[in-house]
């Protein structure tokens, strides 16, 4: 399975509504492929807030048995 998310320096993004706010990895908000450009305005929108350092990331999840 492979998702966007917005990184920021060390902590990540979650978006609510038009509010941003940088939270640890389990609590950031995560995203289709097929979302990548809403993820890019997303990220202009953040950098207009006055949020620095941000790169979208593909998140890459595998499945295998314990």
């Amino acid at each position: 399975m492979e998702l966007l998310i917005i990184k920021c320096g060390e902590r990540y993004l979650k978006t609510s509504a038009a509010d941003y706010e940088l939270v640890d990895f389990n609590k950031a908000s995560v995203f289709p492929l097929h979302q990548l450009e809403q993820v890019r305005d997303m990220e202009t929108r953040a950098l207009a807030q006055g949020f620095s350092e941000l790169c979208v990331k593909k998140l890459v999840l595998t499945e295998e048995d314990l």
